[in-house]
């Protein structure tokens, strides 16, 4: 049973600290990167030069410091799109239209693709629905075009081998990517297949969120 906290049309708070995040005004850097687990922004931090701010509440751990003279942040989502949702909007709301990158694992769906490699997000396929709550379901989920080039030109520099190409965004780990689950029924199980035939490169589970509300809210985000 739940108990309720506020009354739920009450309008997010702009310019305040925020509830889920728990980080207020001036508290997020210009560029954002958006890893799912928290013990990531950790790891992350530990490359940085200088931290000036961490924060932990729930799912969402934060960290703001300076690397190579640019302020940074990173917050952790948690898993999935609903999550992203939470991220997104509260960091909206408190900041001049960032921009944003997630970072994360993926499950790898062509052939010539290796463990380790590298996928730069140019689309995203919708298969949440968190998304459609916003706009309609035709409605693309596409990265900005200058966070692509960066991400591009980042991984040439640093010699990571990178992919290209369409992510599927999925709504859960094991039925929604076709991933068996012996004591129950799932509806798509060749659904990881099919991807692979129309060239979709990777399922994960968060990228489609991002791309549209960053796209809506008219900030940069790549994935």
């Amino acid at each position: 049973m739940g108990l309720p906290v506020a009354d739920h049309r009450v309008a997010l708070p702009v310019g305040e600290r925020q509830y889920h995040i728990d980080l207020g005004p001036g508290e997020l850097a210009e560029y954002i990167l958006l890893p799912g687990d928290p013990d990531r922004t950790s790891r992350i931090a530990t490359l940085l030069d200088s931290i000036e701010l961490e924060r932990r509440h729930r799912e969402f751990a934060s960290v703001t410091g300076s690397y190579k003279g640019l302020r940074v942040s990173v917050v952790s989502t948690g898993i999935g799109t609903d999550n992203v949702e939470i991220v997104v909007a509260e960091a909206l709301a408190i900041t001049q239209r960032p921009t944003f990158i997630r970072v994360g694992s993926s499950g790898g769906l062509q052939p010539e693709m290796a463990l380790g490699d590298l996928v730069i997000t140019t689309g995203a396929v919708r298969l949440e629905t968190t998304t459609s709550w916003f706009v309609h379901d035709g409605y693309p989920a596409v990265p900005d075009y200058e966070a692509v080039c960066a991400l591009i030109e980042a991984a040439h520099r640093l010699g990571h081998r990178y992919h290209l190409g369409i992510t599927a965004t999925a709504p859960s780990f094991f039925g929604a990517q076709g991933r068996p689950i012996p004591q129950l029924p799932i509806r798509y199980p060749d659904l990881a297949e099919e991807m692979a035939r129309q060239r979709v490169m990777n399922f994960e589970m968060e990228a489609s969120a991002l791309l549209v509300l960053a796209g809506l809210a008219r900030c940069r985000a790549g994935a």
